[in-house]
C-alpha cells in the first residue's frame, strides 16, 4: 500500500497488524481518486472509519489543505499516526480516536468538510448511522460530496429521508463507491 500521486507519492504506508480492515487497492484509490481529482486542491477532507488513513492521506498528498481522520481502533490509530508523520503531514491532519458517531457531534462548530469518504466495516449498517449523524451536523454544505465504500448488496434506501441524493455509483468487482450529495434545509 503506497501513496500514489502528489508530493508524498511512492512513499509506502503501513497497516495495523491483524487488523481486521480491507486496505482500500491501489487500482480502485486510483479510479477513486481520478474522479474526485478536481475538488481536492484547497479543500478538506473527513476520513471516516480510517483504518491506515491512506485513502485522506493520498487526499493531502494531492493538495487537500487539511485531513481529519477518525477511528476507533487503537491499533489503527496508531497506524494512522505513524503514517502521518512517515508522510510529514503532521501540519495538515488531525487524528480522532473515537467512534465515528462521537466524533461527528463532537466536531460541532467546525468549518465543513469539503469531501467525507467513509468505508466501514461491511454489514453492520454503520454506514447510516454515519450518514444520520452527518445529516444532523454542521459539517455539511451543499457542496460537500460524500463517498461510501460498501459491499456490492449494501441497500442506500434510506438516503433520501435523511436528506441526501445519490450522484453516482461506481461498481467494482467486490465492492462498490457511493456518491451523495446533501440537500441542506
Amino acid at each position: 500500500m503506497r501513496i500514489i500521486a502528489g508530493s508524498a507519492r511512492s512513499l509506502p504506508l503501513k497497516t495495523a497488524p491483524g487488523m481486521e480492515s480491507r486496505p482500500t487497492t491501489d487500482r480502485i484509490k486510483e479510479t477513486l481518486f481520478n474522479i474526485l481529482n478536481s475538488q481536492i486542491p484547497g479543500g478538506r477532507f473527513l476520513d471516516l472509519f480510517a483504518g491506515s488513513g491512506q485513502i485522506g492521506l493520498e487526499a493531502v498528498s494531492r493538495g487537500a489543505e487539511k485531513a481529519v481522520f477518525v477511528e476507533n481502533n487503537k491499533k489503527a490509530a496508531a497506524c494512522i499516526e505513524e503514517n502521518i508523520k512517515f508522510t510529514k503531514f503532521t501540519d495538515s491532519c488531525t487524528l480522532l480516536v473515537q467512534d465515528v458517531v462521537t466524533a461527528i457531534k463532537r466536531m460541532k462548530g467546525m468549518e465543513p468538510f469539503d469531501l467525507i469518504f467513509m468505508d466501514p466495516p461491511y454489514g453492520k449498517g454503520l454506514e447510516q448511522e454515519a450518514l444520520k449523524a452527518l445529516s444532523e451536523s454542521s459539517l455539511l454544505t451543499e457542496d460537500t460530496l460524500i463517498v461510501v465504500e460498501a459491499s456490492l448488496n449494501t441497500d442506500f434506501f434510506y438516503t433520501e429521508e435523511l436528506g441526501f441524493t445519490i450522484m453516482r455509483e461506481k461498481a467494482y468487482k467486490t465492492n462498490k463507491h457511493v456518491f451523495l450529495q446533501y440537500h441542506v434545509t
